[in-house]
């Protein structure tokens, strides 16, 4: 018999407040399609870096095509074949794309014949990206667009994917698949990590599931039901998203022919966006990462303030030269899809983190009440289910899942009168990608007006009322939920939406 390709036995990485990967055993086959499905912080990300070289087993063994291994780098496990691309991506933010990319291949290799293989690569996977952009001007899709790539212009014998698939287009998800299925038809192995179980049935053939660092089952997804999946992986499966007939109140967000040039040379333009957002509904704006969703949250958060006064309104006011403390006044919260930077400060705990947008603790004298500020972090961390060492856990040793269930539970417990959210349920299991879409209906039905921003299609149709497409900086007409279709919203995402309607949307508002 071939030996496996790879094969992990009794693999144990203690930290001082967790045991992240418990006595793990794990056997891949040459041309297999290996599933590792588990919850946030269940250890799947450190198994990943343990194959990977990034983090060193205090306990087990690895065997490479039947040969014992001890991978002490990644350089290393590139030397053998690995590739890995991860959730939370590695790369320098002032180098260009063509240059991060460079650093991991063979150095006989000149930068422009990197450049050319690059510009190759994209376009047969669908992954377009320009070599020459420098990282920090990419949104995180594209980042994750560079690190794909970059893998896969290794010709790995393995290939790690951890959530490739968040920030595609259906069309181009279906493009991956294709090429991912033909790279185990030519003896290639991949362990998918993804929380869309429908994704992992469809590709995978072999599934280890992960609970509390530990594996507690092995089956074909395949044969399988995403019920069944959900009961492995979490003991239960997610609870039904309720949706209530609400009434919907007065306009609470209005955009009106928002035109802004890009603020950088990588940027996208805005053109004549409209859009309104009532009490007590979800609208969706569904596109391809990179597209101008980070130049129209930026705009409808406060961090840029060159719009013209009236082309933003917030319960009717002209706050388009407002900042983003004077919108928080009146209301407005906003969760941005980068998790560690933006969303939270890597090395503040997270009752410190809670200042970033909340100001609860703060007495009229100025000075903190830490206590409160402890609490008021113990309750989110309590209700939304993170996994955490407590109020005090520095930001940056949560799992990306645990963080975002905290900052999206930071945000939703200010009860905002308006909130908007990018990337919502990015990295979360079943479980709590759930919690949080409930959680956001339960927004709604009190009359909070909600603005969702996401690459998952099946997460817009889930909670939305209404719909949005944005391609190249523009935005499509919205259409309601049960009148739109996945193969429509797809579609949109390349700007192929009917120039009349268009223009009648825009001469009604």
């Amino acid at each position: 018999m071939t030996a496996p390709r790879l094969q992990l036995t009794g693999i144990t990485k203690r930290y001082p407040a967790v045991v992240a990967n418990d006595g793990v055993s794990l056997a891949v086959q040459p041309g297999e399609t290996h599933a590792v499905l588990g919850e946030n912080g269940a250890g799947k990300s450190t198994l990943m870096k343990i194959i990977y070289g990034s983090v060193k087993p205090d306990e087990g063994s690895v065997l490479w095509n039947g040969r014992p291994v001890a991978v002490r780098n990644p350089q290393e496990a590139r030397a053998l074949g690995i590739a890995m691309v991860f959730q939370h991506f590695s790369l320098f933010d002032t180098l260009t794309v063509a240059q991060n990319v460079w650093l991991g291949l063979d150095k006989s290799l000149s930068l422009a014949e990197v450049t050319a293989r690059i510009t190759a690569k994209a376009a047969e996977y669908g992954l377009d990206i320009d070599p020459a952009r420098p990282v920090h001007t990419l949104s995180v899709g594209e980042m994750q667009r560079v690190e794909i790539i970059r893998a896969l212009l290794t010709d790995p014998q393995l290939l790690i994917l951890d959530e490739p698939t968040s920030v595609l287009t259906p069309q181009a998800v279906d493009k991956l698949f294709v090429v991912l299925k033909m790279l185990a038809s030519q003896g290639c192995s991949i362990l998918y990590i993804s929380h869309k179980l429908h994704e992992i049935r469809e590709l995978c053939n072999a599934c280890t599931v992960l609970r509390g660092g530990k594996v507690t089952g092995v089956c074909n997804p395949q044969q399988e039901t995403n019920a069944s999946l959900s009961r492995m992986m979490i003991g239960a499966e997610p609870p039904a998203l309720e949706h209530h007939n609400v009434v919907t109140g007065g306009t609470v967000l209005q955009v009106r022919h928002l035109h802004l040039r890009k603020a950088d040379p990588f940027g996208v333009d805005l053109e004549e966006v409209s859009l309104e957002v009532k009490a007590g509904e979800v609208v969706g704006i569904a596109g391809v990462s990179g597209n101008g969703q980070q130049e129209l949250l930026y705009a409808l958060s406060g961090e840029d303030t060159r719009a013209e006064p009236a082309m933003v309104q917030v319960f009717g006011q002209d706050v388009g030269r407002f900042g983003p403390a004077h919108r928080r006044h009146l209301g407005l919260h906003f969760v941005p899809e980068e998790r560690l930077g933006r969303g939270a400060v890597p090395t503040l705990g997270l009752a410190h983190n809670l200042m970033l947008t909340r100001t609860d603790a703060v007495g009229r004298s100025g000075w903190i009440d830490v206590r409160a500020l402890q609490q008021q972090a113990a309750g989110i961390i309590a209700r939304f289910n993170v996994k955490a060492g407590g109020p005090n856990a520095a930001a940056k040793s949560l799992s990306g899942g645990n963080l975002q269930k905290f900052i999206v539970g930071r945000e939703i417990d200010a009860n905002p009168k308006l909130l908007i959210i990018s990337q919502p349920t990015w990295g979360v299991d079943v479980g709590a990608a759930a919690q949080i879409r409930g959680e956001i209906l339960a927004l709604r039905d009190a009359g909070c007006a909600v603005l969702v921003v996401s690459e998952e299609l099946d997460e817009l149709f889930e909670i939305c009322d209404r719909l949005h497409v944005i391609a190249k900086g523009r935005l499509s007409p919205s259409v309601h939920r049960r009148d739109a279709t996945v193969g429509q919203i797809g579609e949109w995402m390349s700007g192929l939406w009917s120039s009349e309607i268009d223009r009648d949307i825009h001469a009604q508002a």
